[in-house]
C-alpha cells in the first residue's frame, strides 16, 4: 500500500484524503485547519443548500478520519523529492516520507515555490489530474486557481488526485462510486 501525504485541511485536501482512505490508502493530512473555509457561507456547493465553512470543515474532517485516514495538526515546512518519493518535514523538525504528495496549501504558495512549480500569477501549472511535473507530487485547490477559487471546483480537483494516484496504484482506472444497498 502506497504511503500519500496531503498537505492541507481544506477542501482540496480533505476530499483528496476521504478518497484515498476509502479506498484504503495510508494517507495523512498536515493541516492547521486553518483555512479560508472559516470565513465562508457557502450557497453554491451542490447538495448543499446552505452551510457555514466552519460547519463544513467539521463534517469533511469527521468524515475523513471516520475512514482512516490520519489528520494531524501539523505545518509542513518542507518537502524535498527523495529516490523513492518525498521527504516532508515538519515545524517541529520531525520527517515524514511519502510515495505521493498532495500539495493543497491553498493561496500560500510556499512549498509549491520551493519546488519550482509556480508559474506566472502564483498559479501552479498542473494537469486535468492535479499532477505537477514533478513526477509523483499533486497540487489542487487554490494554488491552481488563485483568482477562481470555489470549494467545490476545490473538492472536485482533489477527488481526481486521488482517483489518479488510485489508478496508478492499481495499474489500470479506478472507478470510486457506491450503490444503494438492496431492499
Amino acid at each position: 500500500m502506497a504511503k500519500i501525504i496531503v498537505v492541507g485541511d481544506g477542501p482540496g485536501g480533505l476530499s483528496c484524503a476521504l478518497f484515498l482512505a476509502k479506498n484504503e490508502m495510508d494517507v495523512t493530512v498536515f493541516g492547521k485547519d486553518d483555512t479560508a473555509m472559516h470565513y465562508a457561507e457557502l450557497h453554491n456547493y451542490l447538495g448543499i443548500p446552505k452551510i457555514l465553512g466552519s460547519d463544513f470543515q467539521e463534517i469533511a474532517r469527521k468524515q475523513v478520519t471516520d475512514f482512516g485516514a490520519s489528520l494531524q495538526d501539523a505545518l509542513v515546512t518542507e518537502v524535498n523529492k527523495t529516490d523513492d518519493g518525498f521527504g516532508v518535514t515538519l515545524e517541529d523538525g520531525s520527517s515524514h516520507e511519502a510515495k505521493y504528495v498532495v500539495l493543497a496549501e491553498g493561496k500560500g504558495v510556499k512549498l509549491n515555490q520551493s519546488l519550482g512549480l509556480t508559474k506566472e500569477g502564483r498559479s501552479v501549472e498542473v494537469d486535468r489530474n492535479g499532477r505537477t511535473a514533478v513526477s509523483g507530487l499533486y497540487a489542487v485547490g487554490r494554488s491552481t486557481k488563485m483568482n477562481r477559487s470555489q470549494a467545490i471546483i476545490s473538492a472536485g480537483e482533489g477527488a481526481a488526485a486521488a482517483l489518479d494516484i488510485l489508478s496508478t496504484e492499481a495499474g489500470r482506472d479506478v472507478l470510486d462510486y457506491d450503490t444503494p444497498p438492496k431492499e
